[in-house]
């Protein structure tokens, strides 16, 4: 317990002290978030921060990786997400380039594991959807982190706890930055990497639980486990394909932008968000807990 703790406070520590360095480096090279008619935020806002996350999780696996070996699998996977979504925030990357790159990520850690082929493909989808769900509803202040915390949360309740105290002290250093108001945004650098981190650790520390799952049965479970972005993700590519659009087009159709219309403030937005995505994934702890 000690060390958990020594593990938290340094991490914790470390995006604190970081933060205000990747703004800086966000203004000098102009990494930033400006204001049009699809983005609700007022003003520019530096959006590097994902650079925080990603370079405190690299710090956590090199002291780690020698008690947990399976780390160096995402660790490589979240590299690949980590630089191509800063590089989506420094200038647009192909949106098939990118997923490809998901997905290329997301085998990094389901193929390892040596699970049937059949649950390894349905791994890969989830933790490569998940990565851009992450990245598709971080459109209020804290929306994305805040969501992650609840999720990771239940996670380490499920046990390997070791897996999320990391993530979770990066994830809450970073939060007072970004809610209730933004000094910096995560960028896609950063939404992309929670979402993949949240995916790989999940399937990381419960595959003894998923891989004798029958299809249904852990289809089922891994929807819960994604919660409102999954839900919100799944909408948006319906309702894009419908209106025959490209699945990758951004629109203001998301979840958090129909609340909005419908007059509730942010920060509510937020807090309602937050509570549904806590019974969602509750609603999967108990199934995959039982």
């Amino acid at each position: 317990m000690k060390d958990l703790f020594l593990v938290f406070s340094l991490l914790f520590f470390w995006g604190v002290c970081i933060t205000p360095i990747s703004i800086s480096l966000s203004r000098r090279y102009g990494i930033l978030d400006t204001p049009n008619e699809r983005k609700i935020h007022q003003g520019i806002i530096p959006r590097g921060a994902g650079i925080v996350l990603w370079s405190g999780y690299c710090l956590w696996v090199l002291s780690a990786v020698g008690t947990m070996p399976v780390l160096r699998y995402s660790a490589s996977g979240a590299t690949l997400i980590f630089i191509t979504g800063y590089l989506d925030d420094i200038t647009p990357v192909n949106p098939y380039i990118r997923f490809f790159i998901h997905i290329v990520a997301a085998s990094m850690i389901a193929i390892p594991l040596r699970i049937s082929p059949g649950n390894s493909v349905i791994l890969v989808i989830w933790i490569s959807g998940l990565t851009s769900a992450f990245n598709l509803i971080d459109g209020l202040n804290g929306l994305c982190i805040i969501t992650f915390i609840i999720s990771a949360t239940c996670a380490a309740f499920l046990g390997n706890i070791n897996f999320w105290i990391p993530l979770l002290a990066l994830s809450l250093s970073l939060l007072g930055w970004n809610f209730p108001k933004a000094r910096t945004f995560l960028g896609d650098g950063g939404s992309t990497l929670l979402g993949y981190l949240m995916g790989s650790h999940f399937i990381i520390s419960n595959f003894q639980k998923l891989e004798n799952l029958e299809v249904v049965t852990l289809c089922l479970i891994l929807f819960l486990w994604g919660g409102i972005p999954v839900i919100d993700t799944c909408f948006a590519i319906l309702r894009r394909t419908i209106s025959k659009g490209s699945p990758f087009n951004a629109d203001q159709g998301h979840l958090h932008h129909r609340l909005l219309r419908i007059g509730i403030d942010p920060l509510n937005v937020v807090v309602i968000l937050g509570f549904f995505h806590l019974m969602v994934v509750g609603t999967g702890f108990l199934f995959l807990n039982s």
